[in-house]
């Protein structure tokens, strides 16, 4: 999975702007998969020099113009590619994990710091998920597939949770 990959997707359910792509990452993808404006620009001027998308300038009253890109039929195509090969083998790369891979060389109280900073982290992460999930399944916003991936999230983040407050109760 790349980002070209998470653009046409974005683009294939109507036109955007970086704006709005950049938003739809926050709102959908934010607890796996991230992106800044830094890239996301560069990006899709890439992916317009491919052909994978298009950009057209829309006039805004008082405002400049806003740029909307628009999947073409290439785009469409490379990404129906995407979708039928295989998931890629995850990779987690937690610079948490790590301090805590190491953490019988540290003190015992960073170490409890460290489990309950990264505790209360989580339970913000899972709270704004859960908000997010609630908000978007009210109005209908997602579909059976979206509605599985963020509760997927939720599931990932409490067994985090779980296990972190028995290690700090133990």
């Amino acid at each position: 999975m790349n980002i070209q990959d998470v653009i046409l997707g974005i683009l294939s359910e109507k036109p955007h702007s970086g704006y709005d792509i950049k938003r739809h990452f926050e709102e959908y993808f934010s607890f796996f998969f991230d992106a800044s404006f830094g890239t996301i620009y560069p990006t899709l001027s890439k992916m317009e020099k491919l052909g994978l998308i298009s950009r057209e300038a829309v006039r805004q009253e008082g405002k400049p113009d806003k740029n909307m890109f628009t999947i073409t039929p290439d785009g469409e195509q490379h990404f129906q590619k995407y979708l039928r090969q295989p998931a890629e083998k995850e990779v987690l790369r937690s610079d948490f994990l790590m301090h805590l891979y190491f953490g019988d060389m540290a003190d015992e109280e960073t170490m409890h710091t460290l489990l309950r900073e990264a505790l209360r982290a989580k339970q913000e992460m899972y709270d704004d998920l859960e908000h997010k999930l609630q908000e978007l399944d009210k109005i209908g916003k997602l579909t059976s597939s979206q509605k599985l991936c963020m509760e997927l999230g939720l599931v990932q983040y409490d067994a985090f949770i779980r296990r972190v407050q028995s290690a700090l109760e133990s």
